[in-house]
């Protein structure tokens, strides 16, 4: 029986979850399987690999074959570099203590490689996060000018009313005031005129009464 290690999906939409089974090949993907080997969550960052290890291992020397999503699982979990190293340990290229110590030198460098992408990946949420802060306070920033400005002309409008008005107020008055000083003028100069006009007939009176006496 040709037997395949694949995905098995769970989950829901747009968050899928798998399974890592082991299942005979012309059964359908979601279908019944031999033997559940792990888990594989992409819904995290890096994603969250669960895998029994030896089971695996010895799966893949019975000669179950790997979808390649199953293999790049694989061997990012080592499994394939395992069976590599046991290859040449039966072939005499290095003993079974070099392979064990070759694949623990490898262990170490993954697991530092994880980290390091780890730490990269927390920088970077917080180098986002201050960048979407920073961004945040221009935005307020932006806004508070933005009101400045708004208020600003209003209330240079009303000063400026104010003023129209105080000006208008004052050229309206002015006009009164001229006319109440011609008013008081024109009130005193007519008893004088009067007065004129009065001395004027006896003068008249006095310049016949005598010129009768002369001819007299």
């Amino acid at each position: 029986m040709a037997t395949k290690i694949r995905l098995q999906r769970f989950g829901k939409k747009g968050k899928p979850f798998f399974h890592v089974v082991v299942a005979d090949s012309r059964s359908p993907r979601d279908g019944k399987f031999i033997e559940r080997l792990g888990s594989y969550n992409p819904n995290t960052n890096p994603a969250t690999i669960d895998l029994n290890f030896d089971k695996t291992l010895d799966w893949v020397n019975k000669g179950a074959e790997p979808t390649d999503t199953c293999r790049a699982i694989l061997s990012y979990k080592g499994v394939l570099y395992k069976k590599h190293l046991e290859g040449g340990v039966k072939k005499g290229a290095l003993t079974a203590e070099q392979a064990e110590v070759k694949f623990a030198e490898w262990l170490s460098a993954k697991g530092e490689k994880i980290e390091g992408k780890k730490e990269s990946l927390t920088k970077s949420k917080d180098d986002v996060k201050k960048a979407a802060l920073a961004a945040e306070a221009k935005k307020n920033a932006d806004r508070a000018a933005a009101l400045a400005i708004k208020n600003a002309p209003v209330e240079e409008v009303v000063a400026e009313e104010e003023v129209a008005v105080e000006e208008t107020a004052a050229v309206e008055e002015a006009p009164v005031a001229e006319a109440a000083t011609e008013e008081t003028v024109a009130v005193e100069e007519a008893p004088v005129a009067e007065a004129a006009t009065e001395e004027a007939p006896a003068a008249e009176e006095t310049a016949t009464e005598e010129s009768k006496e002369d001819n007299a």
